[in-house]
C-alpha cells in the first residue's frame, strides 16, 4: 500500500453527500519521564535492502525530544540513523550498545524485543 493511501485512516467510503474528511489533530504529549518509559530495542531487516538497523520505539513524549534523543543515540553508536514516525532508527545490529545507553540515561524500562 502506497502513502498516499495511508493518509485516509481507514475511510474508504461515505454515503452521506454533506460527509468531509478532515485530518485527525495530533497534539504534542508532554514527555513522560525516563523511568515511566516503556521502551522496546529491536533489529530489523524489512523494507531496508537487507541491512539491519536497531529500532527503538514505544517512546511517549515531544518530537523534539525524541529527536534530541535519537541525536544522542547515534552519537554515542558512533553511526548514522533517523527519527521518522515516532520510531528511532539507529544504522546497523547496535541493539545491546544502545539498551546500555538508554539504561544509563535513566530508561529504566528499556526491553530488548524481537528475535
Amino acid at each position: 500500500m502506497g502513502k498516499k493511501n495511508n493518509r485516509r485512516q481507514g475511510v474508504v467510503f461515505s454515503t452521506d453527500p454533506n460527509y468531509s474528511y478532515s485530518e485527525p489533530v495530533h497534539k504534542d504529549v508532554p514527555t513522560a519521564e525516563p523511568g515511566r518509559q516503556k521502551l522496546r530495542v529491536l533489529v530489523d531487516r524489512k523494507q531496508r535492502g537487507g541491512k539491519e538497523v536497531t529500532l527503538v520505539t514505544g517512546y511517549i513524549g515531544m518530537k523534539e525530544d525524541l529527536e534530541q534523543l535519537g541525536k544522542t543515540l547515534k552519537n554515542k553508536c558512533g553511526t548514522g540513523g533517523s527519527v521518522k514516525d515516532g520510531e528511532i532508527l539507529v544504522q546497523g545490529n547496535q541493539r545491546d550498545k544502545v539498551i546500555k545507553i538508554l539504561l544509563e540515561m535513566g530508561f529504566s524500562e528499556t526491553k530488548a524485543a524481537g528475535g
